[in-house]
């Protein structure tokens, strides 16, 4: 998209507020869990760990923790506790993970930039290990209260399989004491 991503006029005023305020309200910054995006752009490490019901990734950003249901599960109809990175449920496709989400708890912070989603939100990934060190993953997100229509992002990662993550502590008393509204 020329003009960045296809905004709602909702989603752009949003986007425009959380800019002009330098990005107060972003989760990260209260010790809360990142936004989806936020995670596939940070440059802290992730582990991937495999088993044949359930795939988990660990992110050393935040000590955040994500479970990929890969037992044949559909994603639910109704899930009436929201997950902050959603509920995901995958498959192969070929050497292509294939990973359906929704039920996003609505923090409302897609990325770092103060993109916004709504409940309403749903993401296709497409994990595909192009090399022995790298990982592409295609992003798609459908979120039509937010976006005008579904837009696809590619994210590529080192796989650093020597590397073990470090702990991630975030001081939320201590740290937000410093910010003012």
């Amino acid at each position: 998209f020329e003009d960045g991503l296809p905004y709602t006029p909702w989603a752009a005023a949003l986007r425009t507020e959380r800019m002009a305020n330098n990005g107060i309200d972003n989760p990260d910054s209260y010790c809360l869990p990142l936004g989806h995006m936020q995670f596939h752009t940070h440059l802290q490490p992730r582990k991937i760990i495999q088993t044949p019901d359930v795939i988990v990734i660990l992110y050393e950003a935040s000590a955040g923790v994500r479970q990929i249901f890969t037992d044949g599960r559909s994603l639910p109809d109704n899930d009436p506790l929201p997950w902050w990175y959603g509920y995901s449920v995958g498959h192969w496709e070929g050497d292509t993970l294939v990973v359906e989400t929704s039920h996003l708890r609505d923090n409302g912070w897609l990325d770092f930039n103060g993109s916004p989603h709504s409940d309403q939100i749903r993401i296709t990934e497409r994990f595909t290990r192009v090399s022995f060190g790298r990982i592409e993953t295609d992003v798609t997100i459908d979120d039509p209260v937010a976006y005008t229509e579904p837009f696809t992002v590619r994210v590529e990662h080192d796989i650093m399989l020597d590397t073990n993550l470090i702990e991630w502590v975030c001081e939320d008393e201590q740290s937000t004491q410093y910010f003012e509204r």
